[in-house]
């Protein structure tokens, strides 16, 4: 074995059945679910807030999230890969307490470690979710 050979974890190369798979957790709205995604040690943004590292700190946002709406449905509308990198662009559909929806674009960039994300990040204007309904 050549020892200038450095050992690399083998990364997952995602395709529409994991996008799913990450979705259909996400819209569960079940925070611990959502973390078991992640590595231990991930980092994760959400829009225009501060990087959360760490199960517990992200579990806790999460939930807190999931908790101001009553649900969400996301869609994915394209998808890349690259050298341990995943991006997809979309549009999440949250419904509200109150019963109304609103649409938004997304975008997200995760980057992979093994079959783990270890870096979450979502681009997104969610403001209008927040915002009375017309």
């Amino acid at each position: 074995m050549n020892k200038d050979v450095v050992a690399t974890e083998h990364v997952i190369q995602p395709d529409r059945a994991w996008w799913q798979r990450v979705f259909a957790v996400v819209d569960s709205g079940d925070a611990t679910r959502f973390v078991g995604l992640l590595t231990e040690d991930a980092q994760f943004r959400f829009g225009n807030a501060p990087a959360i590292v760490g199960h517990a700190a992200i579990q806790a946002a999460a939930a807190a999230f999931f908790a101001a709406i009553a649900s969400s449905e996301h869609r994915v509308l394209g998808t890349w890969n690259g050298a341990g990198t995943a991006v997809c662009e979309g549009e999440v559909t949250y419904t509200r307490h109150d019963g109304s929806m609103v649409s938004v674009p997304f975008a997200n960039v995760f980057e992979l470690r093994a079959d783990k994300i270890a870096a979450y990040r979502i681009y997104i204007d969610n403001s209008s979710l927040f915002r009375e309904p017309v």
